[in-house]
C-alpha cells in the first residue's frame, strides 16, 4: 500500500450548507458546520450519529460528489471535488444501499469491467482478483450471478469490486445494513484484515454500535452537522458502551431475583430485557445464571441503540 507519509484525510473548518425553498420560502440549511478533523495513514475511524448529523453529506464532500461551502479539506494531498478524477483512482466507495456491479453479470465480469475503467492490465487484473477472492474467501462466489447471491455474498463481492485497484483509503457508508448477524461479523472481519494486510485506510459511518466496535479503532461523532465526540473506541467503550442488552425469551413466567450489576428494564411472562453493566458483571456469568435458572426459549445480547450513547455524551460532564 503505498502512502505520501502526509495524514490521509485533513479537514479544516469545512462547512457545506443547501438552499431549499422558492422566493419567500427560500431558506439555508447547514448541514455540514465547521468540522476540523484528520485520519492518519492506516488508521480505522467510525463516523458516526443519527439520521440528519452530516454524516453522508461529510463524506459525499470527502469523496469529491459535492463541493465544500467553505473550509478546507484535502483526502491523499487532493481537494477532492477539484482533482476528483485523480482521487478516485486511489480511493473506494462502498455504500450499502448502492452497487456497483452489475446484477445480471458475474462478480467476476464485473471486475473485468471495473478493471478496463481503472486501465488495469489484463494479466494484472487477474492475479488482483484470485488475490482477493484468497483474502475474502470469496472465490467460489465470483463466477456465480449477483442476482442469485445472498445480501451477505454479495457485499463480499462489493467489497472485492471496490478494492481492484488497490485504494490507499476505503469510504463505507453503512456497509453492513440489512445484513443477517453472522453476515455483519463475516463483513466486519474482512475490514479489520484489509487494514491489518495492506494498510488500507478505513473511514466508516454506521447506525450499528457493533460496526463501530468491531471495525474501527476511534470513533467521531457528528450531530447537528458538529462533532462532539473524537477519542479512541476502547475510551468510549470504557465510559459509554459500558452497558449490554440481553432480550430473554421465556417458555413460561418466572420471577427475576436480584442480580448484581443488572437491572431490569422489561419483564412480561414470555419476556423480559435486561441492561447488564459490564464494569460490575460480565455478560456471560449472567448469561450463565440464566441459562442455568431461567426457563429460557430464546436470548440475545444487543447493543444500546446509537442514540442513547449520543445523549449520554450530551449529558455526560466535559
Amino acid at each position: 500500500m503505498r502512502h505520501s507519509g502526509r495524514v490521509a484525510i485533513e479537514v479544516r473548518g469545512l462547512t457545506k450548507t443547501f438552499v431549499t425553498g422558492r422566493r419567500r420560502a427560500r431558506r439555508t440549511i447547514e448541514a455540514v458546520r465547521d468540522i476540523s478533523f484528520s485520519v492518519e495513514p492506516g488508521e480505522r475511524v467510525a463516523y458516526i450519529g443519527p439520521n440528519g448529523a452530516g454524516k453522508s453529506t461529510s463524506i459525499k464532500v470527502l469523496t469529491g460528489i459535492l463541493h465544500a461551502t467553505s473550509g478546507e479539506v484535502q483526502v491523499l494531498g487532493l481537494v477532492p471535488w477539484r482533482d476528483r478524477r485523480r482521487l478516485t483512482r486511489r480511493i473506494g466507495t462502498l455504500f450499502g444501499q448502492r452497487s456497483q456491479l452489475w446484477f445480471e453479470l458475474t462478480p467476476l465480469q464485473s471486475f473485468r469491467l471495473l478493471a478496463a475503467i481503472h486501465r488495469i492490465e489484463r494479466a494484472e487484473a487477474q492475479a488482483r482478483v484470485a488475490e482477493l477472492a484468497e483474502l475474502l474467501d470469496a472465490g467460489d462466489l465470483f463466477d456465480q450471478p449477483i442476482r442469485s447471491l445472498s445480501l451477505g455474498q454479495r457485499m463480499r463481492c462489493e467489497l472485492a469490486a471496490c478494492m481492484l485497484h488497490r485504494p490507499e483509503i476505503l469510504f463505507l457508508d453503512e456497509p453492513t445494513i440489512g445484513l443477517d448477524l453472522l453476515a455483519k461479523q463475516l463483513f466486519r472481519d474482512l475490514l479489520v484484515r484489509l487494514n491489518h494486510e495492506r494498510g488500507t485506510t478505513i473511514f466508516l459511518t454506521s447506525h450499528d454500535v457493533a460496526d463501530v466496535e468491531h471495525v474501527a479503532r476511534r470513533v467521531v461523532i457528528v450531530n447537528h452537522g458538529s462533532i462532539i465526540y473524537d477519542d479512541a473506541v476502547a475510551t468510549l467503550r470504557r465510559t459509554l458502551l459500558a452497558t449490554k442488552l440481553i432480550e430473554v425469551g421465556l417458555s413460561s413466567a418466572v420471577d427475576i431475583p436480584a442480580l448484581d450489576g443488572v437491572t431490569v428494564l422489561e419483564h412480561t411472562a414470555t419476556a423480559a430485557r435486561l441492561a447488564v453493566d459490564t464494569a460490575r458483571r460480565s455478560v456471560r456469568d449472567v448469561l450463565d445464571v440464566l441459562l442455568d435458572t431461567w426457563p429460557v426459549a430464546d436470548i440475545s445480547v444487543v447493543d444500546p441503540p446509537l442514540e442513547d450513547v449520543i445523549a449520554e455524551i450530551y449529558g455526560a460532564p466535559r
